[in-house]
């Protein structure tokens, strides 16, 4: 059994801290295995250094948000060598600049170990039937990082739990300044205004979280210790779909629809004016057209948005089963109506 324990909140809020002492405690007891992987070693350095402005965009120069698409691709190659026995595979035909890193990082905490023949081939070792948690340490600062993680534990039915540290802004700031690499005082500002706390209400995909306050989260706590078990006992099922995400998914398929026909609407308002100009229509009569075909097309938009483009009359006139294409379809025909009523009046 694997599990993916994410651990999020503001720098130098304590969660470097608290992950080894998971590491530490957890092979004791209740027993799992356990690794960490720290994002700030295996996102190259280069990432987050800044372009100068106007520079264009050096493509052998990662930025930090392709690092962490391709940490993520890293992770899932391990994830299919845990589950499968089968070989370690470079997520793409050529080395990722943290492909190297992760390697390291994975041997170093006796995850892989060589294969036979060598020749830089890796394959997963684990330590028996001993459930294995990996403990992803990153600022993880929002929900939308946390879900690319729990897409991953549903894809491969994986235990997924979540543990937000809270500390005050000036407990942080003070204490990265005490870091050997501090980041600027603006930067943690900045996370601080953006940052998104677990909602358990709203994402059901959140439910398994413990939100706790730095000072009062060490690797003893228990209510830790109860939420990865819960995790691990209750993997994600791969066909599990929270109802929130089934809406944010339409409301993205209906705002493409709104688009497309917004789009192919506004290329026949187009044609239909075209048309009517070769017809010499006087201006005056050109700019009333213009404002109906317009007033129309608003008209159509908010029913598609608002779903009412299934009412009885365009079921009749049209039996395409696309709502886009059905309103243009309809759109279109109404459209020619009135451009006829301006050319043979």
């Amino acid at each position: 059994r694997v599990g993916l324990c994410v651990l999020c909140g503001l720098p130098a809020a304590g969660k470097s801290t608290l992950a080894r002492g998971l590491c530490r405690r957890l092979p004791q007891r209740p027993g799992w295995a356990c690794a960490l992987l720290t994002y700030d070693e295996l996102i190259p350095p280069e990432a987050f250094r800044p372009r100068e402005l106007g520079a264009e965009p050096d493509p052998s120069m990662p930025d930090w948000k392709q690092s962490r698409r391709e940490l993520l691709q890293c992770l899932e190659r391990l994830l299919q060598a845990l589950l499968t026995g089968d070989p370690l595979l470079a997520p793409g035909p050529t080395s990722q600049p943290g492909w190297e890193l992760f390697l390291a990082c994975c041997h170093r905490q006796g995850l892989l170990r060589s294969m036979e023949g060598g020749g830089g081939r890796y394959c997963a070792h684990t330590a028996g039937s001993r459930p294995l948690y990996l403990i992803l340490d990153d600022n993880f600062y929002y929900q939308s990082m946390r879900y690319e993680v729990f897409q991953l534990a549903r894809k491969y039915s994986l235990g997924y739990c979540q543990i937000f540290l809270e500390s005050p802004l000036e407990c942080c700031l003070q204490r990265n300044r005490l870091r050997s690499h501090p980041l600027p005082d603006q930067t943690i500002h900045l996370m601080a205004s953006k940052i998104e706390t677990p909602d358990l209400k709203k994402n059901a995909w959140e439910q398994n979280s413990l939100i706790l306050k730095s000072s009062d989260c060490t690797s003893e706590n228990e209510q830790i210790t109860t939420l990865l078990a819960a995790a691990l006992e209750n993997p994600v099922k791969q066909n599990e779909e929270n109802a929130e995400q089934k809406e944010a998914d339409r409301a993205i398929c209906a705002a493409s629809a709104v688009h497309q026909a917004d789009q192919t609407c506004r290329r026949l308002v187009s044609q239909a004016m075209k048309e009517a100009r070769d017809k010499n229509l006087q201006p005056s009569e050109l700019k009333s057209l213009a404002e109906e075909l317009n007033k129309l097309k608003a008209e159509f938009l908010e029913d598609l948005r608002q779903g009412n483009h299934l009412k009885s009359q365009l079921s009749v006139q049209n039996q395409c089963s696309d709502p886009a294409t059905s309103v243009i379809s309809l759109f279109q025909l109404e459209a020619a109506n009135i451009v006829n009523k301006y050319i043979f009046k």
